[in-house]
């Protein structure tokens, strides 16, 4: 699961990034910090107790010791049954007005975007920088307008992309019909990452909206609306309102009802403030979990911090109140668990002490499709497994389920294989 980190410069893309992953990257004031794109892991919360717990209580249960029974993660982390799994966090230069004429870092902005699952474009709701990203005080801007902006740039990316055989592809047009361009623009488009059920919901929402007409009499608008449509599709965009801690609220409300009315997901995020939580956090100095709206400073905070300093943890502790927590947490959560639909399983080889064949209790917890089956989620592990599967083992409730079986979130899964 990849999520890239989009927008124009000097909005806190890096910032961000450094707060999610704890990874040191270059933060300053002025566009284009960011050059190659960094990449890192971040961890998500399941929305389920990590199946150990009901493994401790069933041994428990049986009179036999429980003190051994702890999972141990591959990827990720556990505390107290919270089970986390790992999702990989691109921080993509910034773009800016004309990228995809190859202005700032251009195409290979762009292309950096196609190995992502989901985009979350982070704005500057604070109004301090203008769309190329040069700082401009407090000054009249509109964060809708930095939003619809980069809208504009994916689509005539991939109108560019399109363009280059339109010729050639709706000639198919004429023997095939519509199947023939659907078929066109998924082999123009793989390279970016384009499935073939992204092409035809695009398809059939441009066509449902557009009078008809043959194809080689498109005007270059038309093709427009069509990549219009192509980029909900292929690169759905999320919003992180950044900067929501200076903000103008009547400005920060704008854009979160802009954004809501076009069934996309926005949360108001700081993510200088989650940066220095977590640091804060590493340190020792105070208690926060990923995502809260408080903290607790420890004791240790306690006798090493200066009064200015616990100061200025009060000034926090008052920002997280006001925009209910940095947002983060509950924007990635939200994206994949409920925008892509993705659910937490665990596959193991022993199927009752749900061990690996090393002896590791519930290793690993993969992010899949709502809709995976017994037989995907083997070939999720291993393609072996998958071209062997025989049948499958729900370790809750030791049932044996077949190929077609689709699984819920929180299963453990015995796969049986040639």
């Amino acid at each position: 699961m990849k999520i890239g980190l989009v927008g124009k410069p000097n909005v806190g893309k890096s910032t961000m990034f450094a707060a999610l992953t704890q990874i040191n990257v270059e933060i300053a004031n002025y566009p284009f910090t960011t050059i190659d794109p960094n990449v890192g892991i971040t961890l998500i919360r399941a929305r389920h107790d990590c199946p150990a717990k009901l493994l401790v209580e069933r041994i428990a249960e049986s009179g036999r010791n429980t003190d051994e029974i702890k999972c141990t993660p591959r990827t990720g982390c556990c505390e107290n049954y919270d089970r986390y799994v790992p999702v990989t966090l691109i921080d993509v230069a910034g773009l800016v007005p004309g990228a995809h004429e190859g202005k700032g870092r251009g195409n290979q902005f762009l292309s950096d975007l196609s190995q992502c699952d989901a985009l979350i474009q982070v704005i500057d709701a604070s109004c301090t920088t203008d769309l190329s990203g040069n700082p401009i005080g407090k000054s009249d801007c509109d964060p809708i307008e930095e939003h619809e902006f980069l809208i504009s740039e994916l689509a005539s990316w991939i109108l560019g992309i399109i363009n280059n055989g339109w010729v050639r592809g709706v000639r198919r047009v004429q023997s095939e019909g519509d199947k023939g361009l659907i078929n066109y623009l998924f082999q123009t488009l793989t390279g970016i990452g384009a499935k073939e059920n992204q092409i035809i919901l695009a398809f059939n929402r441009f066509k449902n909206n557009e009078n008809t007409s043959t194809p080689w009499d498109w005007s270059e608008e038309k093709k427009h609306r069509l990549a219009l449509e192509l980029r909900e599709s292929i690169f759905p965009l999320y919003v992180a309102a950044n900067k929501a801690d200076v903000a103008d609220n009547d400005d920060l409300k704008k854009l979160i009802e802009f954004v809501k009315k076009k069934n996309s997901i926005i949360f108001p995020t700081s993510a200088d403030t989650e940066l220095a939580l977590r640091r804060a956090s590493n340190a020792n100095l105070i208690d926060y979990e990923l995502g809260s709206s408080d903290f607790t400073i420890t004791e240790n905070g306690k006798s090493k911090l200066s009064s200015n300093q616990i100061n200025g943890l009060e000034k926090i502790r008052t920002i997280l109140l006001r925009i209910g927590g940095t947002g983060f947490t509950d924007l990635i959560d939200k994206i994949i668990f409920e925008s892509l639909e993705k659910i937490v399983v665990y596959p193991v080889q022993d199927e009752n002490k749900w061990m690996d064949g090393e002896g590791k209790i519930l290793p690993d917890a993969l992010l899949v499709d709502k809709t995976t089956t017994a037989k995907g989620l083997a070939y999720a592990v291993h393609t072996d497994l998958g071209d062997g599967f025989i049948k499958a083992v729900d370790c809750k409730s030791s049932r044996i389920i077949g190929s077609d079986h689709e699984l819920n979130d929180g299963d453990v899964i015995k796969i049986h294989s040639k």
